[in-house]
């Protein structure tokens, strides 16, 4: 498996005209929320909703905060909670931005391709 990271910008669902500076973020289809540095969110006018309990691939536990953001990346677009990522945490587009995005992980050509919704 290999691994890249896309440009990620994140835009305030509450303030659209407030948005992020591109981010790199690692595309990580294990990881359930995208995480972005807190202070990028923080700047875009992103606020936490709550919080949330994560395990680690180590197996450690640990809580950060979690909001909403319109996440942009590759020409896609979609709204996700995302994770207030902490210093030494990794900035990572999990996989529910992916599927929101309506795209499939190409890892060979290291992009997404738009794939078709399943609507049953």
């Amino acid at each position: 498996m290999s691994m890249f990271k896309v440009n990620v910008t994140a835009r305030n669902p509450a303030s659209r005209e407030l948005v992020s500076p591109p981010v790199s973020l690692l595309v990580d289809t294990g990881a359930e929320l995208s995480w972005l540095p807190a202070d990028i969110l923080s700047a875009a006018g992103i606020e936490p909703e709550g919080k949330r309990i994560f395990t680690t691939a180590t197996d450690r536990r640990i809580e950060r905060k979690t909001g909403y953001a319109i996440l942009h990346a590759e020409g896609f677009t979609t709204i996700d909670e995302v994770a207030f990522a902490e210093d030494g945490d990794l900035n990572l587009l999990g996989v529910r931005s992916i599927e929101g995005f309506g795209v499939m992980v190409d890892n060979i050509g290291h992009r997404f391709v738009a794939a078709p919704m399943i609507a049953t």
